[in-house]
């Protein structure tokens, strides 16, 4: 506290910085890039006996500290590279360590549904906070009470409203929208902002086995055409399932779209052979070439976690973000279109904290990785 009774602000709002595992670093560069800076040096690597090695290059004591580290394939080296990161942090005496973990592995672990099982969700959340993490950034949870695991603040951000404003501009006509029960929620703020019906799947998932079977389609969907919305598509079983069922009640066209693209095999497959027309997802989770078909439409959600991050370092709202949403997810729709690895010609760079520090052209893709001692 001042002399004058105000809240002394932390010496880390000063300064803040962007560093990343080997999960997603081309996540990392682009929001970077959007917040014009590059993200910080770091050496990430595995000995030759597994074990992983973290050695931060930079000074960053009593600074600000966003950590980028989806928890996707490799689901474990992902969460051991994201924890060992944070006690590095922790021990260089960095100010504050914001975990941005844009995909949340074992988020179906999410409750004591069978005898004898854990709540792996919860042990991971644990871990992050054990660990040293001051806030969690994340997106679109597989259940939303996942937040509540956690004994420090989270920011869950969701890329509804990107994924809605890409099929607003495509000028759809006679739209339904359609999910499962379990993300019933946010498709229903989807479909609003669509301006369309809801219809619901109602499906039965068999034992512990990645495959669902769909039992109805609870709503009108005759010759519509229909986007399927759901948070993660990581076999695309019961995507396929759901395709086939609208199939047999009249759908002239399906398209879908989720946050998360697991695509672990042979979603790619069945997604080609389909009658999908197009599949939309993020780049929380980095799409390998080899998975790289005509059909999948990635949408980049770098600008939307580079503003949330410029939020939380001023100490501002993040919720506020989405007030405003049909302006801001153009703007990102075209900044993404547009990226190359450097700002497209004509545009100007996004407004930036006065300590950000100068953008340059060319942008580094990954940290530098030492080889195995």
């Amino acid at each position: 506290m001042t002399a004058f009774g105000d809240r002394e602000a932390g010496v880390y709002v000063d300064q803040y910085e962007i560093y990343h595992g080997n999960a997603n670093p081309e996540l990392a560069r682009k929001i970077a890039h959007w917040l014009a800076s590059e993200p910080g040096q770091a050496e990430v690597f595995q000995f030759a006996n597994e074990n992983i090695f973290v050695r931060i290059l930079d000074n960053v004591r009593e600074k600000d500290i966003f950590l980028v580290q989806p928890t996707s394939r490799p689901v474990n080296q992902s969460i051991m590279e994201l924890l060992i990161m944070i006690d590095a942090f922790k021990r260089a005496s960095a100010g504050r360590i914001t975990a941005v973990v844009p995909y949340y592995a074992y988020g179906r672990s999410d409750k004591k549904d069978q005898p004898r099982v854990p709540i792996t969700a919860r042990l991971i959340a644990d871990m992050i906070s054990v660990a040293g993490a001051d806030r969690m950034l994340t997106m679109d949870l597989h259940q939303g009470q996942i937040q509540g695991f956690f004994n420090i603040p989270v920011d869950e951000l969701t890329a509804v409203h990107m994924l809605s404003r890409y099929f607003i501009d495509m000028h759809l006509e006679d739209l339904v929208v359609v999910t499962d029960l379990g993300f019933a929620k946010r498709a229903r703020a989807f479909a609003e902002l669509v301006d369309a019906p809801l219809a619901i799947v109602e499906k039965r998932r068999h034992g512990n086995l990645d495959r669902a079977e769909v039992m109805n389609v609870i709503g009108e969907v005759r010759g519509k055409r229909a986007i399927i919305v759901d948070d993660e598509i990581d076999t695309a079983g019961t995507l396929i399932e759901i395709t086939r069922a609208l199939e047999r009640e009249g759908v002239t066209e399906i398209y879908a779209c989720a946050t998360h693209g697991v695509l672990s095999d042979p979603a790619v497959e069945r997604i080609a052979n389909s009658a999908l027309r197009e599949v939309v997802i993020t780049d929380t989770i980095p799409l390998s070439p080899s998975r790289q078909i005509e059909k999948l439409k990635v949408l980049s959600v770098a600008p939307l976690i580079g503003e949330a991050i410029k939020r939380i370092h001023r100490g501002e709202s993040v919720g506020a973000l989405f007030s405003s949403e049909v302006s801001f997810t153009q703007e990102m729709l075209l900044w993404e279109d547009g990226f190359g690895g450097g700002r497209r010609e004509g545009t100007t760079p996004p407004a930036l904290p006065d300590d950000a520090p100068a953008a340059d052209d060319d942008v580094p893709s990954a940290m530098p990785a030492s080889a195995g001692a």
